[in-house]
């Protein structure tokens, strides 16, 4: 049996414009907490301002769906990558950390636009059979952003300082607003739909959460927890340890998140969620230790190969989880769930663990950062526990 084509012209264009969203986005976060730093910045101020523009992306995000509805996907999205261009351009001129606070509102705000129309078109793409498959490949822009970003970002900084650091990370954004500007917008035909299911009767807390997406946001939620540590603060924990070739740690971490998809999401499909979720979260949670005992780069390098395979698993699986369990018309709100999800604990996670590096250092940070995915380890067993249990009872119970 022939599969169904998952390399189509859209599906590509939509993989390089969430590339370059990614990529500018990654250049920021182990620079970014640098500029606020020098502005004067405390290490809880930088975990605000991280979680300031993580909160922004919420609540912009359960409002997307009915725009979308109202002015189609592909216009609503071109937006959104236009807000993020104008945020990352102005950050030059933030002279205070208030002011960086207010532009990273606004940058929220374009990304939270973004990111839950890019999965929505990329799961209205892909075909069904393929899903854990193609969410593993569309994530890959993903990925290489993570490798090329803080490289590129750190290398921009300290090369020609922030200035030139901003304005190419516009530039970038520029390339994502042209390669969206080629995806094929919402056909009449599927507008009509939209607004007819958008015109159905149902409950406010319905219009902008879905209940079947709620598990694996809740473990999204876990895993974002920790990454806004790993990631927000691992240029400033380089600098406490004395680890050199910092940069190093995002290309390697990327490179195991991009292999890992070729092997990952074929047993998604094949096996289950079970044989992804669960080994990945393993994963994920030695990285946190090792780099917990860090005193070199090669075990720094050696963390970043566990949690890139963790969260190179874990992240389209989760995405795909929820794309399954919904319909159709569903979509959006159910990516908006999961994404408001993994941000909330992205900014939480950076907050809060921003807290404890202040109270102790980064390195005890990131052993507490591994705790998030013991408690994902058990929510998780017992979840699929449970509904094995369950699907037994209804077994015996039929005729």
């Amino acid at each position: 049996m022939l599969k169904e084509p998952l390399w189509t012209k859209p599906f590509v264009l939509l993989i390089l414009s969430n590339l370059f969203l990614f990529l500018s986005l990654e250049m920021l976060l182990p620079t970014l907490p640098v500029f606020a730093a020098d502005k004067g910045g405390s290490d809880a101020q930088i975990g605000l301002i991280i979680g300031l523009f993580t909160y922004s992306a919420v609540v912009v995000r359960p409002f997307v769906g009915m725009a979308s509805d109202k002015f189609g996907k592909k216009l609503l999205l071109i937006l959104g990558v236009v807000i993020c261009l104008i945020g990352t351009a102005s950050y030059y001129a933030a002279v205070t950390i208030v002011m960086m606070l207010m532009l990273r509102i606004v940058h929220g705000v374009g990304f939270g636009i973004s990111t839950t129309l890019y999965g929505t078109v990329a799961s209205d793409i892909i075909p069904a059979s393929r899903r854990g498959e193609g969410m593993g490949f569309f994530g890959t822009g993903n990925a290489i952003a993570i490798s090329l970003g803080p490289f590129l970002g750190i290398w921009l900084m300290e090369e020609f300082g922030f200035s030139a650091l901003f304005i190419v990370g516009a530039c970038i954004l520029l390339l994502a607003v042209i390669f969206t500007s080629f995806v094929k917008g919402d056909s009449k035909e599927e507008r009509a739909q939209a607004k007819i299911a958008a015109a159905e009767p149902t409950s406010l807390l319905l219009r902008f959460v879905e209940p079947k997406a709620l598990m694996p946001s809740l473990l999204g939620l876990l895993v974002g927890l920790s990454l806004g540590g790993v990631i927000s603060f691992i240029t400033l924990f380089g600098k406490e340890t004395g680890v050199q070739n910092i940069g190093f740690f995002f290309l390697v971490l990327a490179l195991s998140e991009f292999l890992i998809r070729f092997v990952s999401g074929r047993i998604f499909d094949t096996r289950g969620r079970f044989w992804v979720l669960f080994p990945a979260a393993i994963f994920c949670m030695v990285g946190c230790v090792i780099l917990f005992m860090t005193k070199s780069t090669g075990m720094l390098l050696l963390a970043a190969v566990f949690y890139g395979a963790g969260f190179g698993a874990i992240f389209p699986g989760l995405q795909a989880w929820v794309i399954d369990r919904v319909e159709p018309k569903r979509r959006g709100v159910a990516t908006a769930t999961f994404y408001n999800a993994f941000d909330i604990g992205i900014g939480s996670g950076a907050m809060l663990l921003g807290l404890v590096a202040t109270w102790s250092n980064y390195a005890t940070m990131y052993l507490v950062s591994s705790v998030f995915f013991i408690i994902y380890l058990i929510v998780y067993y017992g979840y699929e526990k449970h509904l094995k249990k369950t699907s037994l009872l209804e077994a015996g119970k039929r005729p």
